[in-house]
């Protein structure tokens, strides 16, 4: 059972979510959007609402107590919208659907709601998160290094 301070603090979460992935439904569709793609757009800022968003929910599930790997779930699920975000206009599109705050919210109200302890689920999908993660980190030292053997037998 929540305290009525736990309470408040879930709904405000919940409506800092819904403002900033689902704010506004776009016209002639069930899609909606929120301020977090929009405010992807303004260079440098726009892309510190989101991490400063999941910082709070992130300090929430914490005192909440979510396991350690749903944490994780909801640290890649913004690592992967800041990854892609970084790429200019793509990213923007990519958060439109990513929707990386419902998640987390989704992920923390499962938890708050139902507590129990981290899945198998949970950690596959870290793992895959990361490994992932490490891949895309990797790719451009393994292009690098396959144009250099390349430019070498060239030369050779």
């Amino acid at each position: 059972m929540l305290s009525p301070g736990q309470s408040q603090r879930l709904e405000a979460l919940r409506r800092a979510a819904r403002l900033l992935d689902s704010a506004v439904a776009v016209p002639g569709t069930s899609f909606r959007i929120g301020l977090d793609p929009i405010l992807g757009l303004i260079p440098g800022v726009g892309d510190l609402v989101s991490p400063l968003f999941t910082a709070s929910i992130l300090w929430h599930a914490r005192e909440f107590g979510v396991p350690r790997p749903v944490l994780l779930r909801m640290i890649l699920n913004v690592a992967i919208d800041a990854l892609v975000g970084a790429v200019p206009l793509v990213g923007d599109l990519f958060d439109v659907a990513w929707k990386a705050n419902t998640a987390n919210l989704r992920l923390l109200e499962g938890h708050v709601f139902e507590p129990r302890s981290a899945t198998f689920g949970d950690w596959l999908f870290v793992a895959a998160m990361v490994t992932l993660l490490i891949g895309v980190a990797a790719a451009p030292f393994v292009i690098v290094a396959s144009i250099v053997v390349a430019f070498g037998r060239m030369l050779s």
